[in-house]
């Protein structure tokens, strides 16, 4: 009696797992790409910044929301520094610390901006009514002071010193950190301007610049999940760590 052979099942190959390296790019990628989850703010903080808020009734939502966005921002920004920190150190260490602290740094300015929207919104639900108009005020003024210091002046500095780093290292084509090297002096040009009263704080200069550097994070973190770190020396003996 003949019997039947069963041919073996074919199975789809496996893919090869990430070595240290590359999940070093992606997570980093991942990282600045989640630093955009805060752009709804500009909008869910709007109300807050009336100057009857703390005296009206209505959800506070948007607020609360837009607080915990730009807690995820402030987390994820001092992500990509401490990831890329092994990686960029190898080039320059002085640099690469430069860079985790310049985000340190504007994590917490932007923590200390969040807590005083949320104090506003604190005294609302408390119902300190007429009486904490004043309050409500100096609390949105030490946010736009906050948010000019930790997203006007720091990104900036964010923007060259991981430039430099990614320009000579090779690590990434070289076009990319371009545009964080224009758009970081027009940025800090237009909040100084805003600083000494020379413009209004929408100005054109910070709108450029916002932009270039903005477009310069977003280029670099698809850049890094979807192709990872161009070949470079200084990564020469890490691939297989």
């Amino acid at each position: 009696m003949a019997t039947t052979v069963t041919p073996p099942r074919a199975t789809a190959p496996k893919r090869a797992p990430m070595d240290s390296l590359r999940k070093t790019a992606f997570w980093a990628g991942v990282f600045y790409l989640i630093s955009f989850v805060s752009i709804p703010t500009l909008i869910l903080y709007g109300p807050v910044k009336e100057a009857g808020y703390i005296a009206g009734d209505g959800p506070d939502t948007g607020a609360l929301i837009g607080g915990v966005l730009e807690l995820i921002v402030g987390l994820a920004g001092i992500g990509t520094a401490v990831v890329l920190y092994k990686v960029l150190k190898r080039q320059n260490q002085a640099a690469a610390l430069g860079f985790v602290g310049s985000r340190v740094l504007e994590g917490t300015l932007l923590f200390a901006g969040v807590a005083s929207i949320l104090t506003v919104v604190a005294l609302r639900q408390a119902g300190v009514g007429a009486d904490g108009l004043v309050t409500g005020q100096a609390l949105v003024g030490m946010y736009d002071s906050l948010f000019l210091l930790g997203q006007g002046l720091i990104p900036p500095l964010n923007a060259l010193l991981l430039g430099f780093l990614l320009y000579r290292s090779g690590l990434v084509p070289k076009i990319l950190p371009l545009a964080g090297f224009i758009g970081a002096p027009l940025l800090v040009a237009g909040h100084i301007g805003t600083m000494f009263g020379v413009w209004e704080r929408v100005n054109v200069l910070a709108g450029i610049g916002v932009l270039l550097i903005a477009g310069w994070e977003f280029s670099l973190g698809v850049y890094l999940v979807v192709k990872g770190f161009k070949p470079s020396p200084i990564t020469a003996d890490m691939a297989d760590s």
